[in-house]
């Protein structure tokens, strides 16, 4: 068992083994795929993919159990963050923390990078919706915005 922390709140126990026993409490693919809001191929897919390895049951089913509810609500979040799936699979195959926490802060870093970006895409659209010109393209702050985000001295734009 090796415990992953994807933020200060949250710590999960992940069993790195992936193996999960077949009992009478265990769930089937569609529970699970009901349980997180996911269709089955889904749950498939991540398997295929390394990410799930649920027990098998009579006629090969699928069998989830306590572990693997863990998993997926972790590669849920990862997700939630803007993980790749080849990301997840190495942060959760992982064994060594170091090389763990290496993942961790790259993705980190690329998390913090996208959060940054979204916020000046918000900064402006808020600021077209609260602009008082009639066309805020021939807002003169619009524009200031639009040519720092091109990242040269331009010439203001003149809406035709």
């Amino acid at each position: 068992m090796v415990v992953v922390s994807l933020d200060m709140r949250a710590t999960m126990r992940l069993n790195v083994d992936m193996k999960s026993s077949p009992d009478s409490s265990a769930l089937s693919i569609g529970q699970v795929a009901e349980r997180f809001g996911l269709a089955a191929h889904v749950l498939r897919h991540w398997e295929s993919v390394g990410l799930l390895e649920p027990a098998r049951a009579e006629g090969d089913r699928r069998r989830y159990g306590p572990d693997d509810l863990y998993r997926i609500a972790v590669i849920l979040r990862a997700k939630e963050a803007g993980f790749g799936l080849d990301d997840i699979r190495e942060m959760i195959a992982t064994r060594e923390p170091t090389a763990r926490q290496a993942i961790l802060q790259r993705l980190e870093g690329d998390l913090v990078r996208r959060i940054a970006e979204a916020e000046a895409s918000l900064d402006l659209i808020r600021s077209a919706l609260n602009c008082d010109h009639e066309d805020f393209t021939s807002c003169p702050h619009f524009q200031a915005m639009v040519r720092d985000r091109i990242g040269v001295e331009a010439e203001p734009h003149v809406p035709v």
